[in-house]
């Protein structure tokens, strides 16, 4: 196969990844920090990215790097034997909340069901508990740009969590706990102005299904 051809193959399986990974060129392009244009020309066959580039570019689309230098006639995830398929990160982000709320919903009617008053607070520990198992997945993903806003839901969730235990079983309004937000506020915000980068994506992709 003559390098012309190489590139095409290149530029196409490229392109495949990319589709299937539901990225527009652009923004294929801002996690590389490249413009839409060199992403244009890769996949047209004009050129071809560096190897770290491609090494890169395998991460996003968390393929191996083989993938995209292949030259067979089918494209990646169509070869013989089994197919590469990659879950929807949106899906299992949303699977997780739904999972917690399932649990807070199952203790709130085992608890009810006994006659147990208050049972209702089930639903209030699950906010800040939902806001810790996303912000696990997506640390773990390396996925940081909703941090700054997870944290601070977890500080608050927290907070109103044991504000409403004390107020309902305890019979104390002890609404001054909540007052401890404001300066653990601060301190996120500080964090993230600290390390920016922190609040920025490092274009890394959930890894392959």
């Amino acid at each position: 196969m003559d390098d012309e051809k190489r590139k095409a193959r290149i530029g196409a399986n490229i392109a495949a990844c990319r589709r299937s990974r539901g990225l527009t060129q652009a923004e294929l392009a801002e996690k590389l920090r490249y413009t839409d244009k060199a992403v244009s020309k890769w996949e047209r066959g004009d050129s071809v990215p560096d190897v770290l580039t491609m090494l890169d570019m395998a991460a996003v689309f968390g393929v191996p790097v083989s993938d995209l230098l292949d030259t067979g006639a089918s494209a990646p995830g169509e070869r013989a034997g089994a197919p590469r398929r990659r879950a929807n990160p949106t899906v299992i982000l949303q699977l997780s909340s739904v999972l917690v709320w399932f649990v807070a919903l199952l203790s709130y009617v085992v608890v009810s069901s006994l006659r147990v008053p208050n049972s209702w607070v089930a639903f209030v520990y699950a906010v800040p508990v939902n806001a810790i198992v996303v912000l696990s997945i997506r640390s773990a993903w390396r996925q940081f740009r909703l941090h700054r806003l997870l944290i601070s839901l977890i500080v608050w969730g927290c907070l109103a969590s044991l504000y409403v235990s004390l107020l309902v079983f305890a019979e104390q309004n002890v609404w001054r706990i909540l007052l401890l937000g404001i300066p653990g506020q601060i301190a996120v915000l500080l964090w993230f102005r600290l390390f920016p980068g922190k609040g920025k994506d490092n274009g890394q992709e959930p890894p392959a299904q």
